[in-house]
């Protein structure tokens, strides 16, 4: 009887191989098949990389190397996103399990006493059954496919939660470079503004012994203070962004981070430059886009589930084994028994109920669909304004450092000339303000091309040769 059993939940299994779910094709990208390259984009992606470039090599820095693989075995936040993935790959094996027939062994034993007015002998009794049992309980056989549709629902959502940990992934990477390149330019802030204070106090105190002489007035002892205080209030202030600036970090990195890491300079060459020539189908390969297509699987599989709904269910129940009033003569020959008990459920009438869920469910994949194609245009927009940062901002930096060099050559000049009572204090103060302005705007404008480039890096999902080509399902 073992034998009819195995071989009934065998064929049951063999027969469940149908699905109506929906053949997948992938939509087409709303998007041009190159990245803009003429104009502000002509030079934007001149340069090579490595053979295998990732962030270890995108990052020169090797005090940035170290914190961005400490942020990734130590942060929080993605550990909450591997665990997620963890959870959703459970999921999806406990609904491949209904794929199977469950099969249990029970064993089962029963004394009871009954009353004289029950036994209808008067006499009180007491009665013994004993059993054991191999079999399977309320097994659906998948003839439509329904049970197959949710378990690929189910692993397509498994698929789809490991890239957004890789989402994850990629953007603490490139939160930790941002983070630690604020960071290096506050500190270059501090650095120039400090510097400045020493050189403001040197003309205030200057200004004082040109006012004992007689060569300079109050008016010019007051304006050469205004210099000294405003540059100790920016003093102030980056000192305040800098501590910040390492909490931040630390955050990311999820541990302590020591503030007299070596470092490099921002006008060093700390990020690698993408090679030239990408297509713009490179963007299937970013971990949101990987995880809307998934999505979108999904919802095509659940066009399946929603199908098969409208077909009679059968659901499967037998086993074999042996009972008996006595222990001992649970297996002796004639006490085996055996129980089949098919059941078919054939919806008639549910008041459009597996209709609307249906509709529903096309309704998802529409969305899923849109949702799919806005996260390629915004992925499409981010290189593009990526790659037209690149050459803006070389432009910019040029022309900043012309003007912090011209600013040098003003303040050199206005310096000497207020030394030698040619020109007055006010335009020595003048060359002053300038001078630090410009500087402070250079490194602004350092920072805001490097903040560009990581972010670049994020929007073409990392690495950008050797990426894993994703297959569609079905």
């Amino acid at each position: 009887m073992n034998t009819r059993i195995i071989t009934t939940a065998g064929l049951a299994w063999m027969l469940g191989g149908c699905s109506l779910i929906p053949d997948y094709q992938r939509p087409s990208a709303p998007v041009p098949a190159q990245f803009p390259h003429t104009g502000v984009y002509s030079q934007a992606q001149a340069g090579t990389v490595a053979v295998k470039p990732d962030w270890q090599v995108l990052f020169h820095d090797p005090a940035l190397q170290q914190l961005i693989g400490d942020a990734l075995v130590n942060n929080r936040d993605l550990r909450v996103a591997a665990l997620n993935v963890e959870a959703f790959q459970a999921q999806y094996r406990i609904q491949r399990a209904d794929l199977f027939p469950a099969v249990s062994a029970t064993g089962l034993g029963k004394r009871q006493k009954l009353p004289g007015d029950v036994t209808g002998t008067g006499k009180s009794a007491i009665t013994s059954n004993y059993s054991a049992t191999l079999g399977l309980s309320a097994y659906e056989l998948d003839f439509f496919g329904r049970v197959r549709s949710l378990s690929e629902q189910a692993m397509l959502t498994y698929l789809g939660t490991e890239e957004a940990r890789r989402s994850a992934q990629l953007s603490l990477v490139a939160n930790v470079a941002n983070a630690y390149l604020t960071w290096r330019a506050d500190q270059e802030l501090l650095a120039l503004a400090r510097q400045t204070l020493v050189a403001n106090d040197q003309s205030w105190q200057l200004t004082n012994r040109s006012k004992s002489a007689g060569k300079a007035s109050a008016l010019d002892v007051v304006q050469a203070r205004t210099a000294v205080e405003s540059t100790r209030a920016s003093v102030a202030r980056y000192e305040r962004q800098v501590a910040q600036d390492l909490n931040s970090l630390a955050l990311l990195v999820g541990g302590p981070v020591d503030e007299h890491l070596p470092s490099r300079p921002l006008a060093d060459d700390l990020v690698a430059r993408v090679p030239a020539g990408l297509p713009s189908d490179l963007l299937q390969r970013r971990p949101d886009i990987l995880q809307a297509e998934y999505q979108l699987q999904a919802a095509n599989a659940n066009i399946g589930a929603a199908r098969a709904a409208f077909f009679p269910s059968v659901t499967l129940t037998a086993n074999a084994g042996a009972t008996s009033t006595e222990l001992s003569g649970l297996f002796k020959g004639g006490s085996g028994t055996w129980t089949f008990q098919p059941q078919i459920n054939l919806p008639i009438f549910n008041a459009g109920s597996l209709r609307a869920s249906l509709d529903y469910a096309k309704l998802q994949k529409d969305i899923t669909v849109a949702q799919y194609e806005k996260s390629i245009q915004t992925a499409f927009q981010e290189v593009a304004d990526g790659l037209a940062a690149r050459q803006t901002f070389t432009d910019q930096l040029d022309a900043q450092r012309d003007f912090v060099a011209a600013n040098q050559a003003y303040y050199d000049l206005a310096q000497h000339r207020y030394r030698s009572g040619v020109d007055s204090n006010l335009t020595f103060l003048d060359a002053q303000r300038s001078l630090f302005s410009s500087q402070q705007a250079l490194i602004v404008d350092r920072l805001a091309q490097l903040v560009a480039e990581v972010n670049l890096y994020t929007a073409l999902g990392g690495a950008w040769a050797d990426a894993p080509v994703m297959t569609a399902r079905r």
